[in-house]
C-alpha cells in the first residue's frame, strides 16, 4: 500500500520523538546539566532556566532550528561533549564520526568547552573552597551548587566571560594551581585565532598570495562565519567547508616558508612497548609510593596505545639483561616508538639496582642507538627516569629522597647529563631532577615527577601538544611544589630530530 507523502512525514517526525524521548530517558540529572551548560549561549538564558528535562533542551533547540530530522549533528555533539557515547547510535553517528565532524559542524565555543573541563576536574572540596573565598558576592541562603552552578552564577553576575576570565585565574591560583593550565591552554588558542586573523588580513595585501591562489582579487579574509559574526576564538569548525580548504592551503604555504619541522611517524598499527622498572625493595631501605607511579604510568601509556611491560625489584644485573632482551627484539621492527621507565634510586648518571650497585644512564640508553638496535632506527626512543642524580637531602613532612647515601658522596664525580644519552639521533631522556640534587616521592602519592608526567599527559595529548611541550609544562609543575622547602627540577636532554605527538586516543584519559 503506497503512504502519502503527509503520512510518511508523520511517521519520519513520530521516529524521530522517539528517538529522542530514548535518549533522554537514559541521561540522569548531571547529564542534563551539563546540556544546559552546553547550551548557553546558543539558547536564551531565561528559557534554559526552566528546563527540567532533556526533553525541555531538545523542544528548545528544535524551536531555534539547531535540531531537526535532517540535522541532528549538535545533539550528537553534545551527547560526545558530555561523555555519552553509547547514545550516539540513536542518532546514526559513531564516536569517530563525530570526531571528523566537529572541526567543520562543532557549534560549542572553545570557551564553554574550557569551562566545562575545569568543572570536570573541580572537586566537591575545592567547590566549597571557591564558595568561602567568593562568599561575599555570592546568594546568602544557595544550597550546595556544583562546579557548573558557579560558574553560570560568575556569567551572570557579568565577573566571567569568554574575554575576561581573570576571576578563574584568582580562585584556581588559591584552590588548584594546577588547573591553570586548562585556562592558559584556552587563552593560549585565542591568541593563536587573532593571530590567524591577522595573517588572514595580511595575506589579502600580499599579491605572491593572490598569484599563487588564483584568487582572482577575492580576499582570503573574507570567510563567513557561523554564530552571527561572533568575534570570539575563531577556531577551524567556524569556517565553512570551502574557505576553510583554502584558508588551511594557505597556512600551509606560508608557514613551508618560515619552518619545516619533522613529525614522528606515530600513526602506525602497533605504537609500541613501554618498559617500566619499578625498584622498590632494597638490602636497607624500601621506596614507598613508588606502586603508585608504576600503575599511573602503566595506565596512561596504555590509554596512549603502548604495550606496558612491568618489570619489580630488578638487581643491577638484571636491569642489564632487560635491555639486552629488548634491544635484540625483532617486535621491535614494527613498532612507532619506545620508552622506557626506570623508578629508582640513583646517583649521578646513574640509578641502582636493588643489589644497590650503580648502572649508568648512558649504558642503559646505549642499548637501543642505531648501531646495536637497528630496529629502532629513526624512531623516538623515550627514557623518563624517576631517582636522584646526587646525595643532597632535606627531610620534609611525608617526603622521600630517591637517594642512598653512599659512604664516598663526598667524593662522588658529576656526569654531564649530555653523557648519558647516546650521540645517535632520536633519543629522549627525561630526568626526575638536575644532575647533583635529590628527586622527591610522596610516600603516598608518588614520586613528584611522575605524577606531574602522567598528569600533563592526559592533560595536553589530547590538545595535540609535542612531547617536549608537555615536558615543559612537567618541569612548570614539578618547580611550583613546596614541601617543608622541599624543591625539585626535571630536567630533559634529547636529540630529537622532530616533533613527537601521540595520537590523540578514542577513549577518555584514565584518570
Amino acid at each position: 500500500k503506497l503512504l502519502s507523502p503527509a503520512t510518511m512525514e508523520d511517521d519520519v517526525s513520530l521516529k524521530f520523538h522517539r528517538q529522542l524521548l530514548s535518549i533522554s530517558e537514559n541521561l540522569v540529572a548531571e547529564d542534563v546539566a551539563a546540556l544546559k551548560f552546553f547550551c548557553t549561549g546558543l539558547l536564551p538564558r531565561k528559557k534554559l532556566e526552566g528546563v527540567k528535562s532533556a526533553i525541555d533542551i531538545f523542544d528548545l533547540l528544535m524551536n531555534e532550528t539547531y535540531l531537526s530530522v535532517e540535522d541532528t549533528f549538535l545533539l550528537a555533539e553534545l551527547l560526545y561533549r558530555i561523555k555519552c557515547p553509547f547514545l550516539l547510535k540513536e542518532l546514526g553517528y559513531t564516536q569517530e564520526e563525530v570526531q571528523e565532524c566537529l572541526p567543520e559542524k562543532g557549534r560549542v565555543s572553545p570557551y564553554r568547552q574550557m569551562l566545562y573541563e575545569l568543572s570536570e576536574n573541580v572537586t566537591n572540596e575545592m567547590v566549597k573552597n571557591i564558595i568561602f573565598l567568593l562568599q561575599k558576592d555570592l546568594p546568602k541562603r544557595w544550597a550546595t551548587p556544583s562546579a557548573l552552578d558557579l560558574l553560570i552564577l560568575l556569567e551572570k553576575q557579568d565577573r566571567l566571560s569568554e574575554n575576561n576570565v581573570q576571576i578563574l585565574e584568582e580562585v584556581c591560583m588559591k584552590v588548584s594551581p594546577n588547573l591553570l593550565k586548562i585556562i592558559n591552554c584556552y587563552k593560549k588558542a585565542k591568541e593563536i585565532s587573532v593571530c590567524l586573523i591577522n595573517f588572514l588580513e595580511l595575506t589579502d595585501q600580499l599579491d605572491c598570495f593572490q598569484e599563487y591562489f588564483n584568487l582572482g582579487g577575492q580576499n582570503l579574509s573574507n570567510i563567513e562565519r557561523c554564530g552571527g559574526g561572533k568575534t570570539d576564538i575563531v577556531p577551524w569548525m567556524l569556517f565553512t567547508h570551502h574557505k576553510l580548504n583554502k584558508f588551511s592551503e594557505t597556512v600551509s604555504f606560508f608557514l613551508s616558508f618560515l619552518q619545516k619541522q619533522k613529525v614522528y611517524k606515530m600513526d602506525g598499527p602497533h605504537r609500541g612497548f613501554c618498559l617500566v622498572i619499578n625498584n622498590v625493595k632494597f638490602k636497607s631501605s624500601e621506596r614507598r609510593g613508588s606502586c603508585k607511579d608504576a600503575e599511573e604510568l602503566e595506565r596512561v601509556f596504555s590509554w596512549l596505545g603502548l604495550n606496558v611491560k612491568i618489570y619489580t625489584n630488578l638487581t643491577s644485573g638484571q636491569i642489564i639483561k632487560v635491555m639486552q632482551t629488548w634491544q635484540r627484539s625483532q617486535d621491535l621492527k614494527d613498532r612507532d616508538c619506545f620508552i622506557c621507565c626506570i623508578l629508582s634510586h640513583g646517583e649521578s648518571g646513574a640509578i641502582h639496582g636493588t643489589d644497590e650497585k650503580p648502572v649508568s644512564i648512558h649504558t642503559i640508553t646505549s642499548h637501543f642507538a642505531a648501531t646495536k638496535c637497528p630496529q629502532l632506527t629513526g624512531k623516538p626512543k623515550l627514557f623518563f627516569i624517576q631517582a636522584c642524580q646526587g646525595t643532597k637531602r632535606q627531610h620534609p613532612v611525608s617526603v622521600e629522597a630517591d637517594a642512598r647515601v653512599p659512604e664516598s658522596s663526598s667524593t662522588q664525580q658529576s656526569i654531564s647529563l649530555c653523557e648519558s644519552i647516546p650521540e645517535d639521533a632520536d633519543f629522549l631522556l627525561g630526568l626526575s631532577t638536575v644532575d647533583g640534587c635529590v628527586s622527591f616521592r610522596d610516600t603516598q602519592q608518588g614520586g613528584w615527577y611522575i605524577q606531574a608526567l602522567c598528569r600533563n599527559l592526559q592533560l595536553l595529548v589530547p590538545r595535540g601538544e609535542d612531547i617536549l611541550s608537555i615536558l615543559a609544562e612537567v618541569n612548570d609543575d614539578v618547580a611550583s611544589r613546596d614541601n617543608n622547602g622541599a624543591k625539585q627540577m626535571p630536567q630533559p636532554a634529547y636529540t630529537l630530530r622532530g616533533k613527537v605527538i601521540f595520537p590523540i586516543p578514542s577513549d577518555p584519559p584514565p584518570s
